[in-house]
């Protein structure tokens, strides 16, 4: 019914109304240019006597027929429009609630704003909070009649309907006013091929009356400002101020504000960053118009043209900003929350759309002292790495590193979803191209291959940070890499070996299972038959004398390790690891003891967590709250929540104390010398086999932070221990991090924070030395009375039976003789 109207009234309009309007418009044109009557006294007299022979009589029953027509055409393509056959239109009700497509934010614990995840990039704003000078500017430019007009301007309407509407001259001007610009923005045009133009100015004209009856002018301006495009996908005085003068939409000044209103007559034209002249003529138009209607005096607006174009332009990117990492994986989480959660209409939020605010548990300074520290030594590294390997690939003769690395970029990707042939993505690989290439001292532009290019960046030694609060699971810091411009990939979550990173776990299974931390064990090499003649070996390839837990733990003894896993066992080790928090699924092998699972360093800070909060396992949380953009809230995380207790709290004491050993004698005592740190430590280096990967995991009191550095693929890497160690990669990031929050008055109480004192039972049974280097020789009274001791222990009944079972071996074993 819809389209077969549509046809009839283009019919109408077309082979009627347009060559009537078109034929008396020729004839008057005509009778004016070409006749040029005078108006004399004998012109009247001829005009009367042609009236009375009937000529006059007909033409204006045909004009008047013809205008009756005209009207019920324009009467019946008015509803058509106004009831929506034409074109979708807008009810009171959806205009009541009219919603713009809005940016969702992410906030830091301590109201930083983070980061935004949007299509088109807005910010609403009341209209309280936009300068005056933006809201004249506008005026005095688009619609000076603003405050006069019910939303269509009768003067601008006679023009758009004689010179744009029917004779379809589209450079006469439109004419609209702010709030058919409004309705415009609202709801764009559609597509009506010839009739475009009607039933769009019609439409945005129904729209504009019904704005103007349901907000005052005030809201109006609001709205308008914040749907107004501005380029691109930036839309709204908001993010424009921001964008292009990096201030707010309240703190614009007079200059300003003109620059980014004469954006609206054409945005592209008059870019500011795009051409600074332009902009600046239209600028001083608007500053005209604003003198004109009152709203600056001349002497004020011919100052101000005087003033030269200043731009604080700040275009910032999914890439820039604080955590970027940490933005990426909760926008991945974010969208299939938004996607399971209902507004109240029934429809699916939107995170680009809908507006919401995403509060974390990330701290803006400790952020930002995590990323400084990785940038700081980073920087380092990567210099000595190169000066290392200069001259020389550092994977050597294996090219299969820079192939996997093809196969896993975008370019190789697109390229084969396209069709072509492996052969022709290895020669469009080998071409030279203009690029920017990163560097730490700053970026450059090249002509290079992509293939060069791969070979350029999987020399760059990457990293990965991960800070929690361990009582509360709050995440305070997350940095995934170097770059997130340039290198995607995520190390929180990369899974790396671990290395010796993973014995305390050992240690505290071996705990659990009833082992004393003051028990001594010789560190000596063995071989394991029942493990293919497994032999771990030292890392120093010291052996000889004996070791305490704390001191084995300390110095990273492996063949100690590999006794506690025994004892232990290697099943009830890898539960240890799953209470702990690791999900991972791990290889029920003794090499696990010396940290030979892949696994990811928020897996391992997680695990560390629970000794430093007395053996309770708490999941990473950064997420505490997220609101619509009406504020209700639609989730909430509750401290304590999902807490666990997985060990017990003196096992977890215990560790916390062995691990003060490698602090206090192991590999992490430059903590205390290098960076001057005074608060209680406790942690573990950890390197992998052929120091691939570095490690250093470190608890205080109220943080335990972790961090990696690697390369992309396990073959870069430095050539000797010595470079490669996780106490040369990892620690001096953990430790530089560590350094600039304790000083930081942000953060008063870290630098002389201190773990809880131990109970006098428990700390007796953990004085004893790290290492002895012979074993005290056996006494036989001290034997013999140990042994009566823990037969005195024993039960009667338990001490008897054991007896009988003895005697009754004893006899058998006599038999056995005999008979041979």
């Amino acid at each position: 019914m819809r389209a077969r109207l549509r046809q009839i009234l283009k019919f109408i309009i077309t082979k009627v109304m347009a060559p009537f309007v078109r034929l008396v418009h020729g004839e008057l044109s005509a009778f004016w240019k070409s006749q040029k009557p005078k108006f004399t006294r004998t012109y009247w007299q001829q005009k009367a006597a042609e009236w009375r022979q009937g000529k006059g009589r007909f033409l204006l029953r045909t004009f008047l027929k013809l205008s009756l027509v005209g009207v019920l055409l324009l009467t019946i393509f008015y509803f058509a429009v106004y009831s929506g056959f034409l074109g979708g239109m807008p009810s009171t009700k959806e205009l009541k609630s009219v919603r713009n497509n809005t940016a969702s934010e992410v906030y830091s614990a301590d109201g930083v704003l983070l980061g935004r995840y949007y299509i088109q990039d807005r910010t609403n704003v009341k209209y309280a909070n936009i300068a005056p000078a933006a809201i004249e500017a506008l005026i005095a430019t688009e619609d000076a009649r603003f405050y006069e007009h019910s939303g269509v301007d009768a003067r601008s309407l006679a023009r758009v309907f004689i010179k744009t509407l029917l004779l379809q001259n589209e450079s006469s001007g439109g004419g609209s006013t702010l709030s058919q610009q409004l309705a415009k923005n609202l709801y764009p045009r559609r597509k009506y091929g010839f009739w475009d133009m009607p039933v769009n100015k019609l439409r945005e004209m129904i729209i504009a009356r019904k704005l103007e009856s349901i907000y005052s002018k005030e809201e109006l301006l609001e709205l308008y400002l914040n749907t107004v495009p501005m380029g691109g996908n930036l839309y709204g005085i908001e993010r424009s101020s921001r964008r292009f003068f990096s201030t707010s939409a309240d703190s614009l000044k007079v200059e300003e504000a003109a620059v980014l209103i004469g954006m609206l007559k054409a945005t592209t034209t008059y870019n500011p960053r795009l051409d600074p002249e332009r902009s600046k003529v239209r600028r001083n138009v608007v500053l005209g118009q604003m003198a004109k209607y009152n709203y600056l005096t001349s002497a004020q607006a011919d100052s101000l043209k005087q003033l030269p174009l200043k731009l604080k332009y700040n275009v910032t990117s999914h890439n820039d900003g604080i955590a970027p990492y940490f933005r990426e994986h909760l926008r991945k989480e974010l969208e299939v929350w938004a996607a399971g959660k209902r507004k109240p209409n029934g429809e699916p939020y939107n995170l680009y759309k809908d507006g919401l605010k995403i509060y974390t548990t990330i701290d803006a300074g400790m952020q930002r002292h995590a990323e400084a520290s990785v940038r700081r030594h980073m920087t380092q590294l990567q210099k000595q790495f190169d000066a290392h390997w200069r001259g020389r690939n550092p994977w050597g003769r294996n090219s299969d590193v820079i192939q996997v690395a093809m196969q896993r970029s975008d370019r190789y990707r697109k390229m084969k979803e396209a069709g072509k042939s492996e052969a022709d993505i290895q020669e469009a690989f080998r071409q030279p191209v203009p690029m920017q290439v990163y560097a730490w001292g700053g970026n450059s532009r090249k002509d290079m291959s992509p293939l060069d290019s791969l070979a350029y960046y999987s020399r760059f030694l990457n990293t990965g940070l991960f800070s929690v609060e361990p009582h509360s699971g709050y995440v305070r810091a997350w940095v995934g890499g170097i770059n997130h411009h340039v290198f995607k990939y995520d190390h929180v979550k990369a899974k790396r070996q671990v290395g010796s990173t993973f014995k305390p776990i050992v240690y505290a299974a071996a705990l659990e299972q009833g082992l004393k931390p003051c028990d001594y064990f010789p560190n000596e090499r063995t071989t394991y038959p029942e493990y293919d003649n497994w032999s771990p070996r030292n890392a120093n390839e010291q052996y000889g004398g004996e070791y305490s837990m704390k001191g084995a733990l300390a110095h990273s003894v492996n063949t100690i390790s590999a006794q506690l896993i025994m004892k232990a066992g290697v099943g009830r080790t890898v539960a240890m690891a799953h209470r702990l928090g690791i999900e991972s699924k791990l290889p029920e092998v003794p090499s696990l003891a010396l940290g030979t699972a892949d696994l990811s360093l928020m897996e391992m800070v997680t695990a560390y967590a629970t000794f430093a909060n007395r053996g309770m396992q708490v999941e990473p949380v950064y997420i505490t709250r997220i609101e619509d953009r009406e504020g209700r809230v639609l989730r909430e995380h509750r401290d304590g929540e999902g807490a666990k207790r997985v060990i017990s709290e003196e096992t977890a004491a215990v560790m916390l104390h062995l691990m003060k050993g490698v602090v206090e004698e192991g590999s992490a005592v430059r903590l205390r010398s290098g960076y001057g740190l005074k608060m209680d430590i406790a942690g573990k280096t950890g390197t992998s086999q052929n120091h691939a990967d570095g490690w250093f995991i470190g608890i205080t009191p109220q943080l335990v932070t972790g961090v990696w550095v690697g390369g992309e693929s396990p073959e870069v890497r430095f050539r000797t221990l010595d470079l490669g160690q996780g106490a040369r990669t990892a620690l001096p990031i953990w430790g530089e991090y560590i350094r600039r929050v304790a000083i930081d008055p942000a953060y008063k109480g870290y630098y002389n924070s201190r773990f809880e004192p131990l109970p006098p039972r428990l700390l007796e049974a953990l004085t004893c030395d790290s290492f002895r280097a012979e074993p005290p020789k056996e006494n036989f009274l001290e034997r013999l009375f140990d042994n009566v001791g823990r037969k005195a222990a024993q039960s009667y009944e338990e001490w008897k039976e054991n007896w009988k079972e003895r005697r009754k071996q004893q006899r058998e074993e006599r038999k056995r003789r005999r008979d041979n």
